[in-house]
């Protein structure tokens, strides 16, 4: 274990992996506890607090453009994949990545993440749109963040129903299910959890 500690006075802990290159925006190797310093120095630029981060994250394109801003700073995304092996956090997101860094928040799987908020998710659903992100969720679970994206929810239908004209009925159409896809990702990331509620 390595620990850092990082100009908010808090130590972040980090195994040492030594298969893993960082690179510094000048394209000069630099070493993780480095890599993590300069993560944290940009941050503060793309969200102030965790409230922020968790309303960013929870929408897909301002996650996407959230990306794409860190990604400008040199911090990738298969850089910050590397990130959760280092802070022993393999089955979590990115976004837990973010936070620990940010906040020094303790990551959680993704598991975990969806059994937490699921009850607050499905409260806002009917039963079909449940069964459905009950699907979507299952694939966040095994396959990532990335399986959140809008251009995985055609792949996603398809998985599902096998066709659109298979959809049933009360899912909705189209549209809505791109509501439904689209607006469960706030509370998937909201700080509130959804435990007590229906549906647990």
């Amino acid at each position: 274990m390595v620990v850092i500690k990082l100009a908010d006075g808090k130590a972040r802990k980090l195994k040492y992996i030594d298969t893993t290159t960082f690179w510094a925006a000048d394209g000069k190797p630099i070493s993780a506890a480095e890599f993590i310093k300069n993560l944290y120095g940009e941050l503060p630029d793309l969200f102030k607090d965790e409230d922020e981060l968790r309303k960013l994250w929870g929408k897909p394109d301002t996650r996407k453009a959230l990306l794409a801003g860190l990604e400008d700073k040199g911090f990738g995304l298969e850089q910050l994949e590397d990130v959760k092996q280092m802070i022993d956090a393999e089955d979590s997101d990115v976004f837990d990545v973010l936070s620990y860094i940010s906040f020094a928040s303790d990551p959680i799987s993704r598991e975990e993440r969806v059994n937490n908020h699921k009850p607050l998710i499905f409260k806002h659903y009917a039963d079909p749109q449940q069964q459905f992100l009950d699907f979507v969720l299952a694939h966040y679970i095994t396959e990532g963040v990335g399986e959140l994206d809008m251009e995985k929810l055609p792949d996603l239908i398809k998985a599902k129903y096998q066709t659109v004209r298979d959809i049933p009925a009360e899912l909705g159409s189209v549209a809505e299910i791109r509501d439904v896809f689209m607006g469960f990702q706030a509370h998937l990331y909201s700080g509130e959890e959804g435990k007590g509620l229906n549906g647990c």
